[in-house]
């Protein structure tokens, strides 16, 4: 497993980060057991959210980490801030209130990286920026970053927070994947896949700052349920958002071209996904949301054996 540093997290972070959304108290033996096996399989870093299951992923994480007793050991990339049904709610009041359900649901006094679920535009950066310089001061943060937020947004964020002297965003968590969104899956996401992110990824590469990538599988469509034959026999709510998002002429295409560069490297479809993103030239950890040790294990194996640069041409119809 590859780790890797961020400024002001003096612990390795994994290039590989476990997702905790399906965590709940109610079975907590499974969930640790779990977390147990990913974590002897090298991941330190967990991703964790206080929308997520009413709070119940950040309280099963808690629970965990009392128990064996690593939180010293353990990267929390912690999430608050996101949309409700009734209001955007990137403000002062609600990320600190946010940020302090989380700590007492997770039992600890910081969190590690603590990253915004969501950018609202028409707040100024200002406030935002210095309330989050507030907890790293008070030492309840160690770092923080921005999930959904445009390259633009966020170098207005730094750029203040230089002008003033405070603290910056210091990572970003857009959607990116080797499947390209015909349109976005849920309100206010950011996704920095295919030709028309270009320029951002440019930015990314440039600037190296550390993307914390989500649904690297678009969702499950690149684990090769999906097919263009069966696409009507899908009826959960989840499953119709990926088949309205990702089932695209285009990316059944990349599908294919994947599939015949995993015959080649003996790779599954999923691990040349998660190798596209892993070997992206940018600065990128993948977030993943494995069901077992055994499926973390297969990932990792991905990450280590990657794709070239000729591969990821070909993958995308550029070879």
């Amino acid at each position: 497993m590859n780790h890797s540093y961020i400024p002001g997290i003096n612990k390795p972070i994994s290039r590989l980060v476990q997702g905790t959304i399906m965590l709940r108290t109610d079975q907590f033996e499974t969930g640790a057991a779990l977390l147990d096996e990913v974590y002897e399989a090298g991941c330190t870093t967990f991703d964790t959210a206080q929308s997520y299951g009413g709070g119940e992923s950040d309280r099963t994480l808690g629970l965990w980490m009392e128990s064996r007793g690593n939180r010293e050991q353990v990267v929390i990339l912690g999430k608050g801030a996101h949309h409700s049904r009734d209001r955007q709610r990137v403000t002062p009041y609600d990320i600190s209130s946010d940020l302090h359900d989380s700590l007492a649901r997770l039992r600890t006094e910081y969190i590690d990286l603590y990253v915004l679920h969501r950018d609202d535009p028409s707040k100024a950066v200002g406030p935002i920026v210095d309330v989050l310089n507030q907890h790293v001061q008070a030492g309840k943060i160690h770092a923080f970053g921005g999930s959904n937020w445009s390259v633009t947004r966020l170098q207005e964020a730094n750029t203040y927070a230089e002008a003033n002297g405070l603290q910056g965003f210091s990572v970003s968590s857009p959607n990116y994947s080797m499947a390209v969104q015909k349109e976005v899956p849920w309100p206010n996401c950011i996704s920095i896949s295919g030709p028309q992110a270009a320029a951002e990824r440019a930015w990314y590469q440039e600037t190296r700052m550390p993307l914390f990538v989500w649904s690297s599988l678009a969702g499950g469509f690149l684990t090769g349920r999906f097919r263009p034959h069966n696409l009507d026999s899908f009826s959960s709510d989840y499953d119709e958002m990926v088949v309205r998002c990702y089932c695209t002429a285009e990316n059944f295409a990349r599908m294919d071209r994947a599939e015949e560069v995993g015959r080649e490297k003996g790779l599954t479809l999923p691990q040349v996904a998660l190798a596209y993103v892993l070997d992206s030239p940018m600065n990128v950890y993948a977030l993943v949301g494995c069901h077992s040790g055994a499926e973390f294990r297969e990932n990792a194996h991905a990450a280590d054996i990657g794709l070239t640069a000729q591969e990821r041409e070909y993958i995308e119809g550029r070879a």
